[in-house]
């Protein structure tokens, strides 16, 4: 028998071999689902949740016992400013919160991002909470509006208490977390929230150092809140208030969900009360719309929060 002979009977065998065991892993990879190529590729690598940098999250209790989510984004790194950090609270934390923490970190190195931002929202991972008709608005009126009959089954009118709590325990517990400063606490609210603004402001005008209403639903409850602009406006005239919060009136021009003209309206009529030392400012966005007017302002409301006038 020659070498070549040998040569070919043992690539016969080895080709034999490979053809009796090549079904059967055919047939166990079928079985796992997958291809033999496949079977043998490295498994992703796992994936976490992201989490923003100098951030924090807890949630506490107000004095009724209702619970709320607070996101705080605050410098980790370097000396507060001289007597301490300015503080935006801003509401519907678990919407908006992201947007104003991110532009306020990427700004760390600059004095508008020397600031913290606290975010207060309700535990879950919805962006909006049901809960927020009845901290932001008052008890709905009697006969009920057109507009707010299907609401009627969810409950208003908390918003007193909910803003003894913005003011009183939590203001109470982000000074003992961090060196804030005391004097320069402000307001952020978008819709519903802006309509809590306006509440704040005509309710506790030297509460917050500067306010931001962002498109407003003034025309909820059948336009309730004129009545306490009304009210407002006429202690002010009157000299019984004294220094009062700055307000920032924010709106999209392109906001179907609100009338633009009406925030345009409330600005014109509260700028009128300049002479007796209130400061309103009118910031207009014409390519936005009601969902998109928050994070369009997140710069605007910082620089007009935490700049030093």
């Amino acid at each position: 028998m020659t070498f070549s002979t040998i040569h070919r009977g043992a690539r016969a065998a080895l080709l034999a071999g490979l053809l009796a065991t090549a079904p059967q892993a055919w047939a166990q990879a079928a079985h796992e689902g997958v291809a033999p190529a496949a079977a043998a590729a490295p498994a992703p690598t796992p994936a976490s949740p992201y989490v923003m940098p100098a951030t924090q999250v807890w949630d506490m209790a107000s004095d009724n016992g209702e619970v709320y989510r607070i996101f705080v984004s605050a410098p980790d790194k370097g000396e507060p400013p001289k007597g301490g950090y300015p503080v935006l609270y801003v509401l519907d934390g678990n919407a908006y919160f992201g947007s104003f923490a991110q532009a306020r970190w990427v700004q760390d190195y600059l004095p508008v991002g020397k600031a913290i931002i606290v975010g207060v929202g309700y535990p879950g991972d919805k962006a909006w909470d049901v809960r927020r008709m009845a901290d932001y608005t008052a008890q709905l009126r009697e006969p009920l509006s057109p507009e707010v009959r299907a609401f009627a089954q969810y409950k208003s009118g908390a918003r007193a208490p909910f803003l003894d709590f913005l003011t009183g325990k939590l203001r109470s517990e982000i000074a003992q977390r961090y060196p804030v400063n005391l004097e320069r606490q402000s307001l952020f609210g978008h819709s519903f929230g802006g309509l809590f603004a306006l509440y704040a402001l005509y309710e506790r005008p030297q509460a917050f150092e500067a306010i931001v209403a962002a498109s407003p639903s003034m025309e909820w409850n059948g336009q309730h809140i004129l009545d306490e602009e009304r009210v407002f406006r006429a202690k002010v005239q009157a000299g019984k208030l004294g220094a009062t919060s700055r307000l920032m009136v924010v709106v999209g021009d392109r906001d179907a969900d609100g009338d633009p003209e009406s925030a345009r309206m409330l600005a014109e009529r509260l700028q009128a009360l300049s002479g007796w030392g209130l400061r309103v400012r009118l910031q207009r966005y014409p390519n936005e719309v009601h969902a998109s007017v928050p994070a369009q302002a997140a710069n605007d409301t910082l620089r007009f929060a935490f700049t030093v006038r």
